[in-house]
């Protein structure tokens, strides 16, 4: 789980546009981050298994 006070920073205004990073929206980890779903890939695959990301399929081969 991300530290409270890291998710709070990454919320207010940067002084600098590139000071600027990605945060999950559903639990504020910064890494494995994937920008079509604003979600860490964690997350992703949680809310993809139980089908509630629209157009997301296991892949089959």
């Amino acid at each position: 789980m991300a530290r409270k006070g890291l998710i709070a920073k990454q919320k207010r205004p940067a002084k600098f546009s590139t000071r600027r990073y990605n945060r999950c929206r559903l639990c504020g980890r910064p890494r494995g981050y994937m920008r079509k779903f604003q979600l860490c890939r964690i997350c992703f695959r949680q809310l993809a298994l139980m089908g509630e990301l629209p157009g997301v399929t296991k892949s089959s081969w």
